[in-house]
């Protein structure tokens, strides 16, 4: 399932907005980190045939509880103020998302602050970004345009999913397990490999993503087998 995410949104109109445009493009879920701007009454108002979005709003304290509660965290980001290769266009995420919801992925799409957008050390907690390809760098998108932006871009992927799921673990199993085999290479957490298979496990398919968990388990097991 997809999740929609404002981070700390300020403005309670933004958050009627964004309800307004979750469920306009048939998706149902909108979460709020750190904030109660949901339960003012002009969140309300804007978020009028959508109270039930509003109504149902599940809060968090920081965006690492909601990296906890799912399966992958996609963040998006207006300036290129982080140090990733891969930046995904809107097109292109609906593109990455579509095997992974379709076997079961929880996902969550976290949008930042109204004024400052994601804070870095947020931005490193993602394990995809995203930005929306702009003319110019200012103005930048509203909050709320940007929710109706990636709501109408990844629409297609709201329909009930009817293939049989699978591990939905998989992807943070299988970065556990890459990262246990990096530091027994004597790659630490810093190390622009481990920064290299975080940016990048994310973007493999479900096909691809079975045979790296075999060729790593393959080499983990030959790795802590014991010397004769």
């Amino acid at each position: 399932m997809l999740y929609f995410v404002l981070t700390e949104p300020a403005v309670p109109e933004n958050v009627g907005a964004a309800c307004r445009a979750v469920k306009t493009m048939g998706f149902d879920q909108l979460w709020v980190v750190n904030s109660d701007a949901h339960r003012h009454k002009q969140a309300r108002i804007l978020a009028h045939g959508s109270g039930d979005i509003l109504d149902n709003i599940r809060t968090f304290n920081s965006l690492a509880d909601v990296k906890a509660a799912v399966d992958i965290l996609v963040g998006t980001s207006a300036k290129p103020r982080h140090q990733r290769e891969v930046l995904l266009s809107p097109a292109q995420l609906h593109r990455n998302l579509q095997d992974k919801l379709q076997q079961g992925a929880d996902i969550a799409l976290a949008f930042g602050r109204e004024d400052s957008g994601l804070h870095g050390h947020e931005i490193a907690l993602c394990d995809l970004l995203t930005a929306v390809p702009m003319a110019v760098s200012y103005p930048s998108l509203n909050l709320s345009q940007a929710v109706m932006l990636y709501a109408y871009e990844l629409s297609g992927l709201a329909a009930p999913v009817t293939a049989a799921s699978v591990d939905t673990n998989q992807y943070k199993a299988l970065r556990d397990k890459t990262a246990r085999l990096a530091q027994q290479l004597g790659y630490d957490e810093h190390s622009k490999l481990q920064g290299w298979l975080h940016e990048h496990l994310p973007l493999l398919d479900t096909r691809s993503l079975g045979f790296v968990h075999q060729l790593v388990d393959k080499t983990l097991h030959q790795l802590d087998k014991p010397e004769d």
